[in-house]
């Protein structure tokens, strides 16, 4: 499995992009088996109840027949305002900087604006520069930091960006 993961980009074919099926899971884990290590790592338990849940978006990044990446957003409604956190976006090593990463970001915040909600944001770790730059080439703002967030004392900067069309 890992293997077909790896393979070169010259290998393959365009990107597809769609919803999430249940005989995708084995493919997404094995992307997060590659992307993090424990205990960052979602269990298997976690990752499956997230994008199983009704008030969520999975978007997965396809190229001949190989998942190429997936992206896991849910939503939440308080005081009649619906919010929408980005629980994941991932991309196997083999296919990054082709723009799979931003294009699974564009269609969560769709799928965010179609559940009504108004506002995105997530947690990144404030070490991994490529995905704190992706996020801010799409309008993401710095909205503060969390120590020790993530294991080992590692910090989190939180992003959020305004769904809300400007006038």
């Amino acid at each position: 499995m890992r293997f077909l993961l790896l393979r070169t980009i010259a290998e393959n074919g365009p990107v597809q992009y769609r919803n999430y099926r249940p005989a995708d899971f084995t493919q997404f884990y094995a992307i997060e088996e590659i992307c993090f290590q424990p205990p960052v790592r979602f269990s298997r338990r976690y990752l499956c109840q997230i994008i199983e849940s009704c008030n969520s978006a999975t978007w997965v990044a396809e190229q001949d027949g190989i998942v190429a990446g997936f992206s896991v957003a849910d939503f939440t409604t308080e005081f009649d305002h619906t919010f929408a956190y980005i629980q994941t976006i991932e991309v196997a090593p083999a296919h990054r900087n082709q723009g799979i990463g931003a294009e699974l970001l564009r269609r969560m915040e769709d799928s965010a604006r179609s559940a009504g909600a108004t506002v995105i944001w997530l947690h990144v770790d404030a070490a991994n520069e490529a995905a704190i730059h992706l996020y801010q080439a799409h309008g993401y703002r710095h909205q503060g930091r969390q120590e020790h967030y993530y294991y080992r004392g590692r910090a989190a900067d939180v992003y959020m960006k305004s769904l809300q069309l400007q006038a």
